[in-house]
């Protein structure tokens, strides 16, 4: 609070020359600093605190497999994708290591994005109905069990798109982060990280497109 403190100025006696009063101010801060304190505590009871978020991978166990257990893949349903240096990406339908003209492209949205968008539609044309359950669960049509058992049937359809991603020395850790993230942006559920093979690094060595 401010208080305003006077004194009377000037003589009194006669002939005396009158003066002006003299104000002093003092400003008292003390409630603001309550003030200060309440809005500290206010923010921290309220404010919830930012979480940092995480991507769960389950890796295999590299244990000895029997023949009979190990996953078949058609070459007709695989795309492999081979992360190399300066943020490429080589990638050949198949999984065999002869390939005669292995493609290249990088992470743009007009990328790998878009191909694997295109591939995905062809062999699983109900992926766009995932935006559909996605709204409708939006609008409490369905409930959020519904939509993720529809969503988990629609991503792992059985002869849909299966994708090897494989990387060699050259690529960063973000490549794999940033592939993992087109997976879920493409709503491609069938994928598997595997160790690259001699064949793939000698596709990437020979290839003229790939920056050295």
């Amino acid at each position: 609070m401010a208080d305003i403190a006077t004194s009377g100025g000037g003589d009194h006696k006669k002939g005396g020359k009158k003066r002006g009063k003299k104000l002093s101010t003092r400003v008292d801060f003390t409630p603001m600093v309550d003030l200060g304190f309440l809005l500290i505590t206010f923010f921290m009871l309220t404010t919830s605190m930012s979480k940092p978020s995480v991507m769960d991978i389950n890796m295999p166990v590299k244990d000895n497999i029997e023949e009979k257990d190990k996953t078949q893949i058609k070459a007709s349903q695989a795309m492999t994708i081979l992360l190399t240096g300066k943020d490429q990406i080589v990638y050949y339908f198949g999984i065999g290591e002869e390939v005669e003209n292995p493609l290249v492209t990088n992470f743009s949205a007009n990328g790998i994005r878009k191909i694997l968008l295109e591939e995905s539609r062809k062999r699983n044309p109900a992926l766009d109905s995932i935006r559909i359950y996605k709204q409708m669960a939006n609008d409490r049509k369905i409930t959020e069990d519904e939509f993720k058992a529809n969503y988990s049937r629609i991503r792992n359809y059985k002869n849909g798109l299966i994708i090897l991603i494989k990387a060699d020395d050259k690529s960063r850790y973000k490549n794999l982060v940033d592939i993992l993230d087109e997976m879920n942006i493409t709503n491609n559920g069938r994928y598997a990280i595997v160790d690259i093979a001699p064949g793939d690094l000698k596709m990437i060595n020979d290839n003229p497109y790939v920056q050295k």
